[in-house]
């Protein structure tokens, strides 16, 4: 539970830094202003990158589930 909670903890503050410095620098430049078109395809950029790859591990979950995993290697 202890090694657990450490790496909860660990990723959390990483997450935590990462989320901290992209705000600060986010905002640090005042004439680089995005529109509204930006930030909606900055929105759709992320979501479609998101499906994709929650597809392909569908996908392979799928493959080793079903025993296409093992299939592939036998050709004769």
């Amino acid at each position: 539970m202890r090694q657990i909670l450490l790496l909860a903890l660990s990723l959390g503050g990483m997450l935590a830094v990462a989320v901290w410095w992209t705000w600060v620098h986010w905002f640090a430049y005042d004439d680089s202003g995005m529109s509204n078109h930006g930030y909606a395809a900055l929105i759709i950029g992320v979501v479609a990158t998101f499906v994709v790859g929650a597809g392909l591990m569908a996908l392979v979950f799928y493959s080793s589930r079903h025993g296409y995993d093992e299939d592939a290697g036998s050709s004769e």
